[in-house]
């Protein structure tokens, strides 16, 4: 049974952050690894050896990751000509908490460029969900794991 195919959305400066990621790990980490094994097979015994396991490990998470990001690329739909009439792909938005008044700003990204950190949340996150299709002064109910709250759209860009 296949895995379907999901679209992987990202901005362009999403898409050029996993290639930088790309090229690290192609021009640096990889090398790197390589050495390192090398180095480690200078030591003699393998069965015993730290560092080769180590590095064997190491080199794993790697090729797993370049492969990771080489079919993100590859499978990438670029999110552009964005709509700033309703929160949609791409769009910033800010929301009221109606229970309390606060303020967030939130850039709605694909869930692989999703960063809570820097208030990049998922399209397919609870409150990107409820959110998305709706207009300035719209007020949404968000299903969330804590129950429902009412959030109001003060801004799109």
């Amino acid at each position: 049974m296949m895995k379907s195919e999901k679209a992987i959305y990202l901005t362009e400066e999403g898409l050029e952050e996993i290639k930088k990621e790309l090229n690290i790990l192609k021009l640096e980490k990889r090398p790197e690894i390589i050495q390192a094994l090398k180095d480690a097979r200078a030591l003699g015994d393998l069965s015993e050896n730290a560092e080769y396991d180590a590095a064997r490990n190491e080199q794993a998470v790697v090729e797993a990751r370049i492969k990771e990001l080489e079919m993100m690329i590859e499978k990438a739909t670029i999110i552009k000509d964005i709509n700033t009439d309703v929160v949609s792909l791409g769009t910033k938005v800010t929301i009221e908490y109606v229970e309390d008044h606060e303020q967030e700003e939130y850039s709605i990204v694909g869930s692989k460029e999703a960063d809570p950190f820097t208030n990049k949340i998922s399209n397919e996150s609870p409150i990107a969900k409820a959110i998305m299709g709706s207009k300035v002064g719209n007020i949404v109910s968000v299903e969330s794991p804590n129950g429902t709250y009412d959030v109001k759209i003060v801004a799109i860009a």
